[in-house]
């Protein structure tokens, strides 16, 4: 069995981690009822108790206090930390997996990267080393973080480089969270912009969230519950909406946002954590699903959504939820895939779904999405037996597909119209060690990048001629 190491960096970071471990805790024990330490527990926590298996309940609102989980926690304000160390998950951490601060970033990129970065870095290397020294065979580090802030886009992304730099051979996934045009850190294009360059060096697979997408579906999903349509009542038994049944209290801003994208690492990581018929290695969505090591964008869909936010409609049916996970409305990021080209597509399925199901809708969707020429058999399939709390069948895709760098124009633009005027520039020129070409270099590779997908869109409804197959000398 296989280990997988959580980094939480900064505020955003955080409280979705926190979100992650509640909604974990609480699916492991809806599986395993007599709150045993077993494989799948193992996956994301460590046993602290002596007896090894007997008496750890994983049970939500009983004892936890044998787990620990696989985490590191980072803030440079310790706020957040502090309150998850008061509330119900208190147990689940231990002083030498957090390093806090006082003062935090200032939602500058600069502060973060460089000087907490340099300030702390020793320190973050011996918790990342100790949380790895717990693993027998650690797969995976994922890194939850924020691009607006400063912790979370500068000292986030110093920890990526760290992992790189410690751990060269062990798979790195980033959850990116996108700050919206609305956004109020006057500062976030050029944190964004910054932290861009070194995800794109530095990460093997990132799953980008956008908060106005998180907040486009949150809105749909109240406009459900109060509609007062028939069936649409709000579910006692719930995943989301964090005051349903979960180990965490009352629910608090940006929770529905925070929940959702718990729900992602919550389904991305299921066959590391239970079992199925065709369970998917982690390290093999980076190797599948990334034909060129820049292009490592994953566009997220999860589905269904609705009961996600405990809204109790009719159950969408299986072929259904196929054609939602290919839709825009469905997506964590904004972007039409469908005019968009298609490199490799991932569907990881949780429940009772069979194999021919699996295959009779790929070969239904192959027929209106555009693959690249040279992989239209680019998909990578998982099938887990165990659904989440309160489902009888999950779908996540995961698609690289070039429409992401309509997101990134965007944030290219914002960046632009502050750094023509050279705008809030001396706020992060003052940092030591903060140079101006930093900011020269962040944008070019970022215009490096959105060539990269530019050359792969202009290639959509070419035909490539098959190689010519070598012959064999007899």
């Amino acid at each position: 069995m296989t280990q997988s190491v959580v980094v939480q960096v900064g505020q955003c970071g955080n409280q979705i981690g926190c979100r992650f471990w509640d909604l974990a805790l609480r699916e492991h024990a809806h599986v395993n009822k007599r709150g045993l330490y077993d494989e799948a527990l193992s996956s994301f926590f460590r046993n602290v108790d002596s007896r090894k298996s007997e008496g750890v309940t994983c049970g939500v609102g009983g004892k936890i206090q044998h787990l620990k989980a696989r985490a590191v926690l980072v803030d440079m304000e310790e706020g957040v930390v502090n309150e998850i160390l008061q509330g119900p998950l208190r147990e689940v951490f231990d002083s030498g997996q957090l390093l806090t601060d006082v003062s935090g970033s200032g939602n500058n990129w600069a502060v973060g990267h460089m000087t907490y970065g340099s300030a702390y870095r020793e320190q973050i290397v011996d918790k990342l080393r100790k949380a790895a020294e717990h693993c027998d065979c650690l797969q995976c580090f994922f890194l939850i973080h924020s691009m607006g802030g400063g912790t979370g886009s500068g000292l986030g992304t110093r920890v990526l480089g760290l992992l790189e730099e410690e751990f060269p051979e062990v798979c790195r996934i980033v959850t990116s969270i996108y700050p919206s045009a609305e956004d109020d850190v006057i500062t976030s294009p050029y944190n964004s912009v910054l932290a861009m360059s070194a995800l794109t060096e530095h990460a093997d697979c990132v799953l980008p969230v956008e908060n106005q997408s998180l907040v486009d579906i949150v809105n749909k999903i109240n406009r459900m519950s109060h509609s007062g349509k028939l069936g649409s009542v709000i579910k006692t038994d719930s995943t989301v909406i964090s005051g349903q049944g979960g180990v965490s209290g009352a629910e608090k801003p940006f929770d529905a946002m925070n929940n959702i994208v718990a729900n992602l690492l919550l389904n991305i990581t299921s066959s590391a954590r239970f079992e199925g018929s065709l369970n998917m290695d982690l390290n093999e969505i980076a190797m599948n699903l990334v034909p060129f090591p820049h292009l490592h964008y994953l566009v997220p869909s999860l589905t269904p959504l609705y009961p996600l936010a405990d809204v109790s409609v009719p159950t969408r049916r299986l072929d259904q939820m196929f054609s939602d996970a290919f839709s825009k409305d469905h997506q964590l990021i904004r972007g039409n895939p469908k005019h968009s080209l298609y490199l490799a597509c991932a569907l990881m399925l949780r429940g009772n779904v069979q194999m021919s199901d699996l295959r009779r809708n790929i070969e239904r969707l192959k027929l209106s999405l555009p693959f690249v020429s040279w992989n239209q058999e680019g998909w990578k399939t998982s099938l887990c037996s165990v659904p989440p709390v309160g489902h009888s069948q999950f779908l996540l895709a995961l698609a690289n597909n070039t429409c992401v760098k309509a997101t990134f124009m965007e944030l290219r633009e914002r960046f632009t119209k502050l750094y023509r005027k050279k705008a809030h520039l001396h706020h992060y020129l003052h940092v030591e060690g903060m140079e101006q070409n930093t900011f020269s270099e962040a944008i070019s590779s970022l215009s490096s990048l959105i060539e990269e997908y530019n050359h792969l869109d202009g290639t959509k409804g070419r035909v490539m001629p098959d190689a010519h197959r070598l012959s064999i000398a007899r």
